[in-house]
């Protein structure tokens, strides 16, 4: 199949880290780079933020990425971007009839609209990955959700409209089931990691302290970094290490290392802040259990990855997690921004070496077995077929050997 991803702001090639660089960002480029493995011809269309590279690249995976200008070649704020889509669904269009793609596969709400516009009156058919929903962002966030007002409106008739919706776990599924989005033209995919680079034997990175625990992703408030610097006070003899955010300064590094000064555990949190992708596997077996507490996630792809280097993962019981986390299997679940049960959770593990290691166990064997990305491009592939109508359509029911 010759397929179109369309992601505005989460740019295959950019560094991660940033405000609006993060998870669906790897999403996007593995899952790329799988389709291509599997035989598929892919192009990410995306918008050009800098004058400086070109506007056509071919990727190492063999995946091509196709800047789109659409506004000024500058960084945009994400919540920022709805004004230019109208600009970016014409020059994607434009892109569209040069070639004879076979579907247009689109990644985030407004990503969905231009390809809605630009495909429509192309008869190409459209599949929609949502990676988060506006609703869910305002239930949490409440006055302090800064996305354009127009988003969970458009958000709803995507779901109606399009042809298919990729869901990357069973709390979205149910998000959509209220947003009318019709039965059988969701599939339940989740995300991935790259079991090459994600695996337990490698390089750790030291540690000064006999416990280790990593938090990692961009450093914003609804990610629950907080919530584990306050757990530290629960926790003797346990360094925290918080890894993300960007070389710059940043509002909410500078609240943590407040936070961990009133608690009198600053000298127990080490920031880290932009480490290269390359270091992460290397950080991540460092740790005895990796924390991942955010308020709200549409899936989480730390806590996958954390699981690939046989760590076990202590999570907020939200979103994608609720599927990839086996509580008492590779890890345990606990309430948001609880610090209390966080303590006690990873306070239970650290003081249980081999059920550590049962976990870890357990969580590598989960990984490679459900969340390779191999295999997340072949099930994305199928939902591709089920769309054009070369397989049976399924329903909303998640796959069982994503149950677990």
């Amino acid at each position: 199949m010759k397929i179109a991803f369309v992601s505005e702001h989460a740019n295959p090639l950019a560094v991660l880290g940033g405000v609006d660089a993060g998870g669906q960002n790897v999403h996007v480029a593995e899952l790329s780079a799988g389709l291509v493995r599997a035989g598929h011809d892919v192009t990410v269309f995306t918008r050009r933020d800098d004058p400086g590279p070109p506007g056509h690249a071919l990727t190492a995976q063999g995946y091509q990425v196709v800047h789109l200008r659409a506004g000024p070649e500058a960084p945009v704020a994400k919540d920022e971007l709805w004004d230019l889509m109208p600009d970016f669904a014409l020059q994607l269009g434009h892109h569209l009839d040069q070639d004879a793609y076979d579907l247009v596969h689109a990644h985030f709400w407004m990503s969905g609209w231009a390809a809605q516009q630009a495909s429509r009156t192309r008869g190409l058919p459209t599949v929609l990955t949502f990676h988060a929903l506006g609703t869910v962002k305002r239930r949490f966030l409440g006055t302090d959700d800064t996305s354009p007002a127009v988003r969970v409106g458009i958000e709803r008739e995507l779901a109606r409209d399009v042809d298919r919706v990729i869901a990357t776990c069973r709390d979205e599924v149910r998000e959509l089931r209220a947003a009318a989005a019709r039965p059988k033209h969701v599939s339940v995919v989740p995300c991935g990691v790259d079991v090459e680079t994600f695996f337990p034997a490698g390089p750790v990175l030291p540690r000064r302290l006999p416990h280790r625990v990593v938090t990692l992703g961009r450093l914003v408030p609804r990610k629950g970094f907080a919530t584990v610097v306050q757990a530290l006070t629960g926790l003797p003899d346990v360094e925290l290490v918080i890894a993300g955010g960007s070389a710059g300064p940043e509002p909410e590094r500078h609240c943590l290392q407040v936070l961990a000064e009133e608690l009198g555990v600053d000298d127990r949190v080490r920031m880290m802040p932009q480490i290269p992708r390359a270091d992460v596997p290397a950080l991540l077996r460092s740790a005895d259990v990796v924390v991942a507490t955010p308020w709200y996630e549409p899936f989480g792809i730390v806590p996958v990855e954390a699981m690939a280097c046989g760590v076990p993962v202590v999570a907020s019981a939200v979103g994608g997690m609720l599927d990839t986390v086996r509580p008492g299997v590779t890890g345990l679940l606990v309430p948001p921004r609880d610090p209390h049960a966080l303590a006690e959770a990873v306070g239970s593990l650290l003081a249980q070496p081999r059920t550590r290691a049962r976990f870890g166990q357990a969580a590598a064997e989960r990984a490679r077995t459900l969340y390779s990305w191999d295999s997340v491009a072949a099930r994305t592939a199928q939902a591709y077929e089920q769309t054009l109508g070369l397989r049976p359509a399924t329903d909303l029911a998640m796959p069982a050997m994503v149950r677990g």
